[in-house]
């Protein structure tokens, strides 16, 4: 009898079992359907925001230029005989760059020291004439014409000893041209790859350019002229490169607009005794616009622009609401904002279609 009833009570366990599961199954992809309509808060992950001094700034880029570069060339033709200074390689002020033949510039120089001599020759001869016919005159022994006549001889002789001594100063100076000098000191860029041509007077042989400092060129808006003065000090950057200096400053604000653009022209001088900066490159310069003020650092990746540059914050009921912020400083891992509110902090890596009102959780 036991044994009987305890078969009962199997069967009747197996057949609740059985029934379980195929409620179990019946119910299952209606639970999975409501589950998919309805996902429930989106999860999203919060930054820290940090308050901090910050001074508005702008960024202009500009062409980084030497602050002297010229083409220099020989004052007077010639057959070009030496270069004594390679490309790249710095010259002093006043150091030889190149030389021409001086053969006939020295032959030149030679024939007007010798035509000095003979002029200073007659020159003591007239002279000396003179005076005594000047004492022969008060004697009465030679007339007044004949003392007049030889008086007139030494100063035609002084004359053209005066012309022979410009003529040798003419000689030497053009011997000295013949040796062509670096006005100032400088990297000598380009030069002609070899001698023997004969160079005409004024033709452009060689470049010179002083790298050290170099003058960053760029326009700024008609507001920014007012904050920018000659002095203020300039952070810097290599466009493409590493190179950067914050010993900067403002050299020149040129108190006259760009008739094409309508900015004022301002010059920048580079420090670069290292080397660092290339010239004829760009350069991108970080200029101070007003005094340091509070404002917001928060990480770039929770920074929205779409709409307007914005962050979005969670309120009590975990709700997301959008906040417009005024970018100051926009770094690759900070940004510097300016915001109409205090913000603690704030939505990190917001979704596209995040939006005002949606349900989240925090993970």
């Amino acid at each position: 009898m036991k044994r009987t009833s305890v078969v009962l009570w199997s069967l009747a366990a197996l057949a609740v079992v059985g029934a379980a599961a195929l409620s179990a199954r019946a119910k299952t992809p209606a639970q999975l359907n409501v589950a998919a309509n309805n996902p429930g808060p989106a999860p999203v992950s919060l930054a820290k925001v940090e308050s901090v001094k910050s001074a508005p700034r702008e960024e202009i880029t500009g062409a980084l230029q030497p602050a002297k570069a010229l083409q220099v060339g020989f004052e007077v033709s010639g057959r070009l005989a030496r270069i004594l200074v390679k490309k790249g390689s710095l010259v002093g002020e006043g150091q030889v760059i190149a030389q021409l033949d001086p053969e006939l510039a020295d032959a030149q120089v030679q024939q007007a020291e010798a035509a000095v001599k003979a002029a200073e020759a007659q020159s003591a001869m007239a002279s000396d004439t003179a005076r005594r016919q000047g004492e022969l005159q008060q004697s009465g022994s030679v007339s007044e014409w004949q003392s007049k006549s030889s008086g007139a001889t030494a100063t035609a002789a002084a004359a053209q000893l005066q012309a022979a001594r410009a003529q040798l100063a003419q000689a030497r100076a053009a011997r000295r041209r013949h040796d062509l000098k670096a006005p100032f000191a400088g990297v000598l860029i380009d030069a002609p790859d070899q001698v023997g041509a004969t160079v005409a007077p004024g033709a452009a042989l060689f470049t010179l350019e002083q790298l050290d400092p170099l003058v960053l060129k760029l326009t700024v808006s008609d507001a920014a002229r007012a904050v920018l003065k000659p002095g203020t000090r300039v952070h810097v950057e290599a466009v493409g490169g590493g190179a950067a200096a914050s010993d900067a400053w403002v050299s020149a604000v040129i108190p006259s607009a760009d008739p094409a653009t309508r900015r004022i022209p301002v010059e920048i001088t580079v420090p670069n005794k290292e080397g660092r900066f290339t010239a004829h490159t760009l350069a991108r310069a970080v200029l101070p616009m007003g005094s340091a003020e509070d404002a917001l650092s928060l990480p770039a990746s929770a920074l929205s622009s779409q709409g307007g540059d914005h962050v979005y914050v969670i309120d009590g009921a975990f709700e997301v609401r959008r906040v417009a912020v005024q970018v100051i400083d926009r770094g690759v891992q900070q940004v510097v904002v300016r915001a109409a509110q205090a913000i603690d902090k704030v939505v990190d890596y917001p979704a596209a279609d995040l939006v005002d009102g949606a349900k989240v959780s925090v993970r």
